[in-house]
């Protein structure tokens, strides 16, 4: 019998390695002075040893102003309130093991869009992936959003044709701030339960991580060397401040990470270093 926890617990690391190196290589190649993420661990409880995991940052690069790449892997009960949301859950004596990447990466440049990226496996009494990508640019550009679903759908349609069409929708939905009645940004996929068919779940969630290395890179190299003004960092700022809002109102991770005692600083790793309002 194949150890599903071990073996996506090593996957989401190896991606996080892939994310961190080919970053820095583009890093690297604009201004003066090495940039280099700093990885710092952290643990849920030391005391009842239930896991923990890896915060990997770089703040003030060259290109990159704030970028996150956290993996943690973390296990044990939830609270009776909380368990009543989770499939699952009280079945498993409220039981759960968590694993996953969480990528966030806002930039200096207000022509390169902000990018964020998660996909997680989960287990209680049932076991699921879930995640998923989207893009918010403060700049308008129909190229590269036409790119990036483009891209998307066809990663899609090598696993299942309606799979593009039934997580954008889901996308769409999920990164909207209903306060405001506008989507976040230009969207992306978004899906969760996946449970049918764990290897086939398991090689699609690999594809999504995999699409969003290659786009996230050709998008950056794209808009590395594009002027930008004060009144387009002005606009960044405040797409920046919707960006805060949707994480602290309505973001899954980070009630997830809160009701499971995870570490605040990593949960919170997705805040830019700057908005306005």
């Amino acid at each position: 019998m194949i150890n599903k926890k071990k073996i996506t617990e090593n996957w989401f690391r190896e991606l996080r390695n892939n994310i961190c190196s080919s970053w820095l290589e583009i890093e690297s190649k604009k201004g003066k002075g090495k940039k280099k993420f700093s990885r710092k661990k952290w643990l849920r409880n030391k005391e009842k040893n239930n896991g923990g995991g890896e915060m990997s940052l770089l703040v003030n690069g060259n290109i990159f102003e704030k970028v996150g790449v956290n993996i943690s892997t973390v296990y044990g009960k939830f609270d009776e309130k909380f368990s009543k949301q989770i499939p699952g859950a009280i079945k498993n004596e409220n039981k759960f093991w968590a694993s996953g990447i969480s990528v966030v990466a806002h930039f200096k440049n207000p022509h390169i869009p902000s990018l964020h990226f998660n996909t997680r496996y989960i287990e209680t009494s049932k076991g699921w992936f879930g995640g998923g990508m989207d893009m918010t640019p403060c700049i308008k550009d129909l190229k590269q959003k036409k790119y990036f679903h483009n891209e998307l759908k066809n990663m899609c349609n090598l696993h299942d044709k309606n799979y593009y069409k039934n997580f954008k929708k889901y996308c769409d939905q999920y990164f909207y701030l209903h306060h405001r009645k506008e989507p976040r940004g230009d969207g992306g996929i978004f899906y969760d339960y996946l449970d049918k068919n764990w290897e086939k779940n398991f090689n699609f969630t690999q594809e999504v991580g995999l699409t969003f290395l290659k786009m996230s890179c050709e998008i950056i190299k794209k808009k590395i060397n594009k002027k930008w003004t004060k009144k387009d960092k002005a606009k960044q700022l405040i797409k920046r401040g919707r960006y805060v809002e949707f994480n602290l109102l309505y973001d899954r991770g980070t009630k997830f990470g809160l009701n499971t005692n995870g570490n605040v600083e990593a949960i919170l790793m997705s805040l830019p270093p700057l908005a306005k309002w």
